[in-house]
């Protein structure tokens, strides 16, 4: 196998899971898979069997639903981490720009003061 066909092969299987992670990662995919899970409650339900329902809710319905939601929260974090990133890259170039004038004033003063004590006194 070459390398290049390993990277091509990456790649196309990263897209597929950036791809997936997407579609799962909604909330509307959660109300999918709790409708899904939801179908299977009477069967629980009708074993009279405590760890029957127990198991649905851990394996079936827990795990189907709060993927989901997990991947949405998730999300949501990532994207306010981004405003929060982008928000201090801002703030940062505006502090680099007050600061350049800062200094070129405070050259101009220097400059001024270096010619001021220059002069002979009269």
């Amino acid at each position: 196998m070459r390398v290049g066909d390993q990277s091509g092969r990456r790649a196309f299987h990263a897209s597929v899971a950036v791809k997936v992670t997407r579609a799962v990662g909604t909330m509307w995919c959660a109300y999918a898979f709790a409708t899904l899970a939801l179908i299977g409650l009477p069967s629980a339900i009708e074993s009279g069997r405590l760890v029957v329902v127990v198991s649905w809710l851990s394996q079936t319905f827990l795990q189907l639903v709060l993927l989901s939601v997990i991947l949405v929260g998730q999300n949501e974090m990532a994207a306010a981490e981004e405003d929060r990133a982008r928000h201090s890259h801002t703030s940062a170039e505006r502090l680099l720009e007050e600061l350049a004038d800062l200094k070129a004033h405070l050259k101009a003063q220097d400059e001024m003061i270096a010619r001021l004590l220059t002069r002979p006194f009269a």
